[in-house]
């Protein structure tokens, strides 16, 4: 029974290391609304739009997700003059 526990003992320590980082997940897949523009947009092309816009309007970098509604608008309506390079949906 000990020499069992010994041969699982590193197998548990990387599986309670490595659980937060699997459970987390990534922000920089799916989509959000736009309420600006009314439509949704995937995420991962806005990453360095929206740390552009943190940056240019002095704000202190927090998730998108986390933003007031309004914090949120702000971004699509700085992000819609800004819309050049923007994929097309």
């Amino acid at each position: 029974m000990r020499i069992q526990l010994k041969k699982m003992l590193p197998l548990l320590l990387a599986a309670a290391i490595s659980s937060p980082i699997l459970l987390t997940g990534c922000e920089g897949h799916g989509r959000v609304y736009d309420s600006y523009d009314r439509q949704y947009h995937p995420w991962a092309p806005e990453t360095a739009y929206y740390a552009q816009w943190e940056t240019e309007t002095h704000r202190k970098h927090e998730r998108y997700q986390r933003r007031k509604h309004d914090e949120q608008q702000e971004y699509w309506q700085w992000r819609s003059h800004h819309d050049h390079d923007r994929d097309a949906h």
